[in-house]
């Protein structure tokens, strides 16, 4: 690496690859990493996207190769520029977004700079069906762990769930209070007291919002 700078809320970064400077627009989160020697300039290995313009090229540089191909999706939609993917990719990770997606989550969307009501529909719209196996696998991956027979609990613990995403809830703080919630619910069978939606949710919030303060301090 020879240089590092930030242009508005673009991040960049200048490669010497056997003698020849190449400039890179990455991300924030990248970005920082080698700003606070996280990760060694020395040797810096990137996905990149090539861009070509009437009268530029430009390079686009993701640590991994899901951010490049998802980047790569964003960009397909119409009217979605490479600095809107940047920016999806700059504000949230893959999954979050996905997540966004799934649930419809238009706020969450929008609050990407660039982005307004009418392109949120748009990303919702054509994203879904791009990540439509991505989406079901997630899925049938925390049914698979946590399995309830009983029907009325899984659209119960189904519900509880889209409701947490509404709320702004990440889906990795959702996943870890499952098999809480799997055993509440054992509990409460076994003491024969009545199930209901509201108690579950009230368990999953004090937990969650417990779990945050701890963080926090």
């Amino acid at each position: 690496m020879v240089e590092l700078w930030q242009t508005n809320q673009k991040f960049f970064v200048l490669i010497n690859c056997q003698g020849l400077g190449y400039e890179i627009q990455i991300l924030e989160s990248f970005f920082l990493k080698i700003k606070t020697n996280q990760i060694s300039n020395k040797k810096i290995t990137l996905w990149l996207k090539h861009i070509k313009k009437e009268d530029s090229d430009l390079l686009f540089g993701f640590t991994s190769k899901d951010q490049k191909n998802f980047f790569i999706e964003i960009l397909s939609i119409r009217g979605v520029g490479s600095q809107i993917g940047m920016g999806i990719l700059n504000k949230y990770s893959i999954s979050e977004v996905i997540n966004a997606i799934k649930t419809q989550n238009k706020k969450l969307i929008c609050s990407v700079p660039g982005i307004g009501q009418k392109m949120s529909e748009r990303l919702i719209l054509e994203l879904k069906s791009k990540f439509k196996s991505e989406m079901q696998y997630e899925e049938d991956k925390v049914k698979d762990e946590f399995e309830i027979k009983d029907p009325e609990i899984n659209k119960m613990i189904d519900d509880l769930q889209l409701t947490l995403q509404s709320l702004n809830y990440k889906n990795k703080e959702i996943n870890t209070i499952l098999p809480i919630l799997i055993k509440e619910v054992d509990l409460l069978a076994k003491k024969e007291k009545i199930l209901s939606f509201e108690n579950l949710l009230k368990i999953a919030m004090n937990y969650l919002d417990k779990n945050s303060s701890n963080l926090a301090l």
